[in-house]
């Protein structure tokens, strides 16, 4: 086993048994992994967790932003490493962390994420050169209430980047590509209604298409072939989705 490093882990869960059994063993060399887990969800992540070595807390889920608040209040070490169920370090960026850690905590670090659909990455889509903020010192950070894409925020440290790149398994069946973008799009929904925001049939005429139109022609998701038609076309769906329920939300308080 090697030398543990000063970091806790933050990581989410509900029903991600799979994703976690092939997660958990690659993340021995941080010195914890807290797994705050929605109850709701299936009992056997708690037990799978557990059973490789995170510290598990139980917390309902009220939208990504505050679950990864709570997550974060609950890590102990110095740094901290965000990281999803369906996402894995690739070499260079494991075996990059100790010189990173060693470099000081006046600084973060961003790093490259590659998404995979249907067994492929997408080169286009608008998904080409992503870069996220995963590696941090715990006290200069914290977490907006966003209730999707939720970001971290930071204070006083520099951002640089960090050598390697994490591969993103979020859309491995048919089935998790359909329930993702329904999934989020409810979470937008409720968000934009909360800040009073309205929908109207304009909306629901002209932005999917516009949304798919983006993906598909100008970020070139046409040259990723049929897997680049099916990311714009969930995409431009889950835009529907969004703006269908907050009209019907609208119209719910009349």
């Amino acid at each position: 086993m090697r030398a543990r490093l000063p970091i806790s882990v933050l990581l989410l869960a509900r029903d991600e048994v799979s994703d976690l059994e092939a997660l958990l063993p690659t993340l021995d060399f941080a010195s914890e992994v807290v797994l705050v887990w929605d109850p709701r969800g299936d009992v056997r992540v708690r037990l799978l967790a557990e059973q490789l070595g995170a510290r598990v807390i139980e917390h309902v889920f009220e939208g990504f932003g505050a679950q990864r608040a709570f997550a974060l209040s609950a890590c102990r070490e110095p740094w901290v490493l965000w990281i999803d169920a369906d996402e894995r370090l690739d070499r260079e960026a494991s075996e990059s962390l100790p010189r990173a850690l060693e470099a000081g905590d006046a600084r973060a670090y961003e790093i490259a994420r590659r998404t995979w659909f249907l067994g492929a990455p997408i080169r286009f889509c608008g998904w080409q050169g992503e870069s996220v903020l995963r590696l941090f010192p715990r006290l200069a950070a914290s977490f907006d209430d966003a209730a999707v894409h939720e970001e971290v925020r930071l204070e006083g440290v520099s951002v640089e980047r960090w050598p390697g790149r994490i591969e993103h398994h979020s859309y491995a069946t048919w089935e998790r590509c359909v329930e993702k973008p329904r999934a989020y799009a409810h979470l937008a929904a409720a968000e934009a209604h909360r800040e009073g925001r309205r929908a109207s049939l304009l909306d629901l005429l002209w932005r999917p298409p516009l949304r798919f139109l983006r993906q598909y022609v100008l970020q070139l998701g046409v040259l990723d072939g049929a897997r680049g038609l099916l990311v714009s076309s969930l995409g431009a769906w889950q835009v529907f989705l969004k703006y269908g329920e907050l009209w019907a939300s609208s119209r719910a308080r009349r």
